[in-house]
């Protein structure tokens, strides 16, 4: 059976797995679902249509299911699914979608710091590192392990792609190429999110390749067309390259182009 502390308000349909804790004073009204092993510390709210995995730690007073800051909602049936194993830290703010039947998502082992904020219809992938107060606007992507630092604003639809780097303070308005390292206001391409590729056992050849892909895209000069077709015509078709040229393709935004002097 659920441990839910006497002064916690459960109203709805609302499924908590046996050995869920919900803390003092939290507030879950809706069709909500939570799984086995998560814990829901103390003035947490959740409410409306949301699934939450297992494994989950939410902590104090964060806000999860609130109706999206979107002029164009219109009280449709929208929710939010929140996968296993993710660390959700005091003051997150995840809203639900817009639009009928859609999800804002988020997916597992992630780390959402301290007063972040996911709005609506936002993706976020598995084994992402969301900092302090970073700011991810409507239906903007965070790809697979991509780490976010604080007080990031990033602009909607944008995505940010996996393995890259945002430093702190940076304001991105365009997508973020996979693998990539960016910073500032305005924001530059610096080089490639090394440390992070070692980190996750990239190997030496691997880490090569995507050098000279940065090289070829940021430092050759050449536009993007022609650095595009350079790219496929002297680099192996390795599932890296693939990635980065996809990614490319499916641009809303457009691509970060600019690079830094450090670059």
């Amino acid at each position: 059976m659920a441990e839910i502390h006497k002064t916690a308000i459960i109203e709805g349909d609302v499924k908590l797995a046996e050995d869920v804790s919900v803390g003092p004073y939290s507030i879950l009204v809706g069709n909500i679902e939570v799984g086995e092993g998560t814990e829901i510390g103390s003035h947490v709210r959740i409410e409306g249509n949301v699934t939450i995995g297992k494994g989950n730690k939410i902590a104090s007073f964060a806000y999860i299911g609130a109706p999206p800051q979107d002029l164009g909602f219109k009280g449709e049936i929208s929710g939010i699914k929140i996968g296993n194993n993710n660390i959700i830290r005091e003051y997150v703010t995840i809203h639900r979608a817009t639009g009928e039947n859609n999800y804002t998502l988020v997916g597992d082992d992630n780390f959402i710091m301290a007063y972040a904020h996911l709005a609506h219809n936002v993706k976020v992938g598995s084994e992402c590192i969301i900092v302090n107060a970073a700011q991810l606007a409507g239906y903007v992507e965070v790809h697979d392990k991509a780490f976010v630092s604080g007080l990031v604003g990033v602009h909607q639809f944008v995505r940010i792609g996996g393995y890259s780097i945002i430093g702190g303070v940076s304001r991105v308005t365009q997508d973020v190429l996979p693998f990539m390292m960016v910073v500032g206001v305005p924001p530059r391409v610096t080089g490639i999110n090394l440390v992070g590729l070692r980190r996750n056992g990239f190997t030496r050849e691997r880490i090569k390749i995507i050098k000279e892909a940065y090289k070829i895209l940021y430092r050759s000069g050449l536009n993007l067309s022609n650095a595009v077709e350079k790219l496929k015509n002297e680099l192996p078709m390795n599932e890296d390259i693939k990635y980065i040229l996809e990614f490319m393709n499916n641009s809303r935004r457009g691509i970060l182009l600019k690079a830094g002097e450090n670059g």
